[in-house]
């Protein structure tokens, strides 16, 4: 995996590539100083607007009751630091690529289609995924399988409320994802690094827990292109590969699914990916880990908790060996 490390060793996006929040969220008058010349080369000015339009500059706001069940005392995440440092290969797989080059993202119109062993098969837009279910709030850790790990206000609400209407068969035993893959709007998808589309999946138990979230948005936005748009996955206690972006399909299957990361290097990456300090990559330590925005000299790394501390599906496991089953 390609970390881009600046002078000081933090694994961290340069100063110089984060277009402030002020800035984007400004973009015309950004823009017109542009076309003025006040920023001289076209390169810069091209890298410039894409940037801006990345970042969700100007974004709808989406509203949302927050859940109180779903309440952290951990601080969020900056919004910043959650746009710009991002893992989102179908854009790049450096961490600053997603926010740089997702503005070729076009999230509308969009469609998801709900199939396989289903008694009512779907194809839902954005806006009949917007009605499906009152939106939430929830505050959510992420943990990423390379040990550094956010806190993001997302914006959706249970994926069982997807499966409630699509009404599986008895022979649904997992929820395949498969996600967008068009060479035009993702020039990632050109490396042979991953098999293509992307493809992630859960147990049908998994995906029907409260906690598996359809999302929509974070931060009071519609998602940002570079973390997903429209429509992704969250699943808070599996390692953040797990939550596929930018869904095009949902399907209900009888085996289960053969997952991007899985076919690519079976013996890192398995199928169930619960967040476990017990289990290491075998290039990462999984007993601690970075909280992206605390980057003091001084800071300790956090101590990674088991299911990234969400305990609530720990009877999901009972009886598996979770260092066999990783």
């Amino acid at each position: 995996m390609l970390i881009k490390r600046n002078p000081n060793g933090r694994d961290l996006p340069f100063p110089s590539e984060i277009t402030p929040r002020e800035v984007f969220e400004s973009r015309r008058s950004f823009i017109k100083q542009l076309a003025l010349g006040s920023i001289a080369g076209s390169a810069l000015a091209e890298m410039a607007m894409r940037e801006a339009f990345a970042q969700n500059a100007g974004a709808p706001k989406l509203a949302a009751k927050p859940n109180t069940s779903f309440v952290l005392m951990d601080k969020p995440t900056a919004f910043k630091d959650a746009t710009t440092y991002n893992n989102f290969y179908e854009f790049g797989t450096d961490k600053s690529d997603p926010a740089r080059h997702a503005g070729s993202l076009k999230p509308r119109p969009w469609t998801v289609s709900i199939e396989g062993e289903v008694k009512k098969p779907l194809t839902l837009d954005l806006d009949s995924l917007m009605k499906l279910a009152p939106l939430e709030e929830r505050v959510y850790r992420l943990r990423c399988v390379e040990g550094w790990s956010m806190v993001i206000p997302w914006i959706g609400y249970s994926f069982s409320n997807i499966i409630k209407a699509a009404e599986p068969t008895g022979n649904a035993k997992f929820v395949e994802f498969v996600t967008l893959a068009d060479k035009k709007q993702m020039p990632g998808v050109t490396s042979p690094v991953l098999e293509w589309p992307y493809v992630e999946g859960l147990r049908m138990d998994e995906a029907n827990h409260p906690l598996t979230l359809l999302t929509l948005g974070m931060y009071g936005e519609v998602l940002p292109n570079q973390n997903g748009a429209p429509v992704r996955i969250v699943v808070p206690w599996k390692y953040g590969f797990k939550s596929a972006k930018s869904i095009v399909k949902i399907r209900f299957v009888k085996d289960q699914p053969q997952t991007a990361w899985n076919i690519a290097n079976p013996q890192e990456y398995g199928f169930y990916s619960n967040v476990n300090p017990n289990v290491d990559h075998p290039r990462w330590s999984q007993a601690t880990e970075r909280r992206i925005g605390e980057d003091s000299f001084f800071t300790r790394k956090r101590k990674t908790l088991m299911f990234n501390g969400y305990d609530q599906v720990a009877s999901l496991y009972t009886g598996m060996d979770l260092k066999k089953f990783f």
